[in-house]
């Protein structure tokens, strides 16, 4: 008798019926659940349109000074730790990622 070996193994086809069975029934949002939701969502956004006056709005940023194991880098002035000191020129210091 010959041998189909293209088809699918019983226990292999019952698997994956079983695993689509239970994709069909797992309760997945339509498109007017998600639809719904993004509306909402732009409701209650809070957005500002450009030209806004916030001239009241006040920034509080609390500032941390630079410890004395950091340093600023002179190409990318970003604060970093002195582990990452690449290159020393003069009383500049970069960063390894600017000499990379």
């Amino acid at each position: 008798m010959a041998q189909d070996y293209d088809e699918m193994r019983p226990d292999v086809a019952e698997a994956s019926d079983a695993n689509l069975k239970s994709l069909q029934t797992m309760n997945a949002p339509d498109a007017r659940n998600v639809a719904a939701d993004l509306d909402y969502a732009d409701e209650t956004d809070g957005v500002t349109l450009p030209g806004a006056d916030l001239s009241g709005e006040e920034l509080v940023i609390a500032v941390i000074p630079q410890g004395e194991d950091e340093f600023t880098c002179a190409e990318c002035f970003l604060v970093r730790h002195r582990s990452q000191v690449a290159r020393v020129k003069g009383s500049l210091r970069y960063c390894r990622d600017c000499e990379s």
